[in-house]
């Protein structure tokens, strides 16, 4: 997909400022149902990713957004991308803000280099444990691990670090079951 056509089909402008404080400066991805775009917070002068949902998104869709970034939020761990903040669009689409990363997913590393050194692989695999284990102890279950929700990424002293990703249809097991809807989870 070009990328005239990703920015036609984001929910919001490269340029736009959002909730008054974050510059969209451009499309970092986009899926079936949302976009990622990297932006600057216009008074902190620090680069963020926005995750948004594609017009038109609803029900369903919508608590499951909103499941990522409560799930996210929640964990502390180096090894999961923090969620920052959560908003909504004027026309009442949900955003989620997280930390910009640079680097790639553990799907197109793999499918760039082919198999990873034991060493290395052994190196990811364990931060992805440490992240799913302390969701696990707060009750989270991710439900979708995969290389392409495992990003590679630099610490500040130049060492390498996975972060999890995407807890869309992750499973809460302290909600009140009656608040899950088994679709959302399926």
């Amino acid at each position: 997909m070009s990328h005239e056509s990703e920015t036609a089909r984001a929910p919001v402008a490269i340029g736009e400022v959002l909730a008054g404080k974050y510059r969209i400066d451009r499309v970092l991805g986009q899926g079936g149902m949302g976009v990622v775009v990297a932006a600057t917070h216009v008074h902190l002068r620090q680069q963020v990713a926005i995750k948004l949902l594609l017009k038109g998104a609803r029900g369903e869709v919508v608590a499951r957004f909103l499941r990522e970034a409560r799930a996210a939020a929640r964990l502390k761990s180096e090894h999961v991308a923090r969620v920052l903040d959560v908003g909504e669009l004027p026309n009442g689409s949900p955003y989620m803000v997280m930390e910009y990363l640079e680097g790639s997913d553990l799907e197109g590393v793999l499918a760039q280099r082919g198999p990873l050194p034991v060493e290395e692989a052994v190196l990811h695999v364990l931060q992805a444990c440490e992240a799913i284990a302390e969701a696990h102890a707060a009750g989270i279950v991710h439900r979708d691990l995969k290389p392409a929700n495992l990003f590679l990424t630099r610490m500040p002293d130049g060492s390498g670090s996975v972060k999890v990703l995407d807890f869309g249809i992750s499973k809460d097991t302290t909600e009140d079951p009656s608040e899950q809807s088994a679709s959302l989870t399926r």
